[in-house]
């Protein structure tokens, strides 16, 4: 989509709050995230504090949304963000095989809640990686695990049986199943990535499981190896009060941009990192028409 003006990564209320001003300031958006909106929000029994929702669960919130998204004609596109590059004025959002490119991205993606393994970030691009479409043909011939926190990732284990002689699927959800022979489900605690240099094995509740990669889908990536250079503060991304980040054009809101973790401070802060992708993007449209006048 050449033109769209704003990428915004995750489906819940501060993503969904930033889609839909975006939209009414007549922005063409792109929005990546789960048709399920958000994991978090549906397992909310009681939310109180939701102005002109007293006492909802996160059932019916999640109800309200989609009703909300539909009115707007927003779509969600359900890709998961795997990479994004700076390309100097412009930033490219690689998912899978796709590239998806405009001059600002709001980040939305929530914390993850899974730890990370032992090993894992040592390993990380050693043999280790989270995105198995972007990294499935570095394996021709070989074996190769999957570690799938939803039944989304599923497709990324047929990409990847493509190239690879053997794959171990190993789901930490319920009811995975393929037809594909080379692809084989495990139904085993990973526990640790083990080697020096490069991957050698990893380790579960039942084995060590020789394997040349480990690809480990989980909902959202960290922040700063999604965009690398990104400052962080401890868990969260760095922002000041307009939902900048330490790089020209990228925003962040919600969970991800600090405490508390509060569904009405998300979608507040949605609606910030916005307004401030739409200025900054009415900034640069400008200064970009007074270099043209210059330049004759």
């Amino acid at each position: 989509m050449a033109d769209t003006d704003i990428i915004i990564i995750g489906s819940g209320p501060a993503g969904l709050s930033a889609a839909i001003t975006a939209k009414v300031r007549k922005k063409n958006i792109l929005l990546l995230g789960q048709k399920d909106l958000s994991t978090k929000l549906v397992k909310a029994h009681t939310i109180n504090n939701f102005p002109g929702f007293p006492g909802i669960s996160g059932k019916d919130l999640e109800h309200a949304f989609e009703e909300h998204l539909k009115q707007m004609e927003i779509e969600i596109i359900e890709k998961r963000a795997a990479k994004i590059y700076d390309l100097g004025g412009n930033f490219a959002v690689q998912c899978g095989q796709d590239m998806y490119q405009a001059p600002t991205v709001i980040l939305a993606t929530g914390m993850i809640t899974q730890k990370t393994f032992p090993g894992e970030e040592d390993l990380l691009g050693k043999g280790v990686s989270y995105c198995a479409t972007c990294d499935a043909a570095l394996y021709p011939g070989k074996t190769a695990a999957v570690i799938a926190y939803s039944s989304n990732e599923e497709h990324e284990a047929e990409f990847l049986a493509e190239y690879a002689d053997k794959v171990y699927y190993i789901p930490m959800y319920e009811g995975a199943s393929f037809d594909n022979e080379k692809i084989e489900i495990l139904n085993e605690k990973p526990l640790e990535m083990t080697g020096t240099d490069t991957l050698e094995a990893l380790k579960t509740d039942q084995r060590d499981l020789k394997t040349d990669g480990v690809f480990i889908l989980r909902e959202s990536i960290a922040p700063d190896y999604l965009l690398p250079g990104l400052e962080m503060d401890g868990p969260h991304v760095k922002v000041d009060i307009h939902m900048h980040t330490s790089v020209p054009g990228i925003f962040a809101c919600g969970d991800i941009a600090g405490l508390p973790y509060q569904y009405i401070k998300a979608a507040g802060e949605g609606n910030i990192a916005a307004l401030s992708a739409v200025n900054y993007i009415d900034a640069q449209k400008r200064a970009g028409g007074h270099d043209n006048d210059h330049t004759g």
